[in-house]
């Protein structure tokens, strides 16, 4: 009987349960923690009443349910359209090998937190947007388009309140600074403090569309912010930020060097 069901199963068969479980991985990877994630746990319950109603024949359930299936995807893909936007640009430039960190981008990570701090100790207001998977060429158009190696003493030039380019995010591409003064889309979502200004909104906005990483630094308080995934982590330190753009950039084997 054994044999006879493993006759039966095609290589098209395996290839395609393993697409479907890769692509229905990735796509929980990048819902984990949002919005998207409980409304699936709620359409889960629904779909549970419709089965229950299917089965124990309550018609009255199965008609209701059956009529609010239409409206349900249309409120879905207009309410979530930030998340469904982001899952489609990840999926289309994921890459399924691991990228490699250089040294030198080893050593522009550590630029990038000297400099934050520096910033914050100053009261500098600062919005540092560092690529990842996703593309930010629209992004990088928008702004004032540089190409330098990352270093302290650049990004505190860039963000002195005296620079004609200090307004808007720096966006930085793996070892190197690509764009200054750049605008990014700031977050709709109600849920956002009303104490956040328009860095943190422009960081959590950018951080629920892509996969980038931004460090927001408040030139109110001179607090350090960072966003990823359209959470974040406020109020942390030099030592928290290292860790926080290790785990973020590094490979586990690199960090334990």
């Amino acid at each position: 009987m054994t044999t006879k069901i493993f006759h039966l199963i095609r290589w098209q068969d395996i290839v395609d349960i393993l697409l479907v479980t890769v692509i229905l991985y990735r796509a929980l990877l990048i819902i984990k923690g949002t919005k998207a994630a409980q409304m699936l746990i709620g359409l889960g319950v629904l779909f549970l009443a419709f089965v229950f109603s299917k089965y124990f024949g309550f018609y009255t359930t199965d008609w209701i349910i059956q009529s609010l299936w239409a409206q349900i995807v249309l409120a879905i893909i207009i309410l979530f359209q930030p998340e469904i936007r982001r899952t489609l640009a990840q999926m289309g430039e994921a890459r399924f090998l691991p990228s490699f960190t250089t040294a030198d981008e080893l050593r522009s990570l550590e630029e990038i937190v000297k400099a934050s701090v520096a910033l914050s100790n100053r009261k500098i207001g600062a919005l540092i947007v560092i690529e990842k998977e996703t593309n930010l060429k629209d992004f990088i158009e928008m702004g004032t388009q540089l190409d330098a190696k990352v270093s302290r003493e650049l990004l505190l030039s860039i963000f002195h309140p005296t620079s004609p380019i200090h307004d808007g995010a720096v966006i930085i591409r793996g070892n190197r600074v690509v764009a200054a003064g750049c605008f990014l889309p700031l977050t709709l979502s109600a849920e956002i403090s009303k104490s956040f200004g328009t860095r943190h909104r422009a960081g959590i906005g950018l951080t629920e569309e892509t996969d980038a990483v931004v460090i927001i630094v408040s030139e109110e308080t001179g607090s350090i912010t960072t966003a990823t995934g359209g959470v974040l982590q406020k109020n942390i330190d030099m030592a928290a930020l290292r860790n926080f753009l290790t785990e973020n950039f590094v490979k586990p084997q690199e960090a334990k060097k």
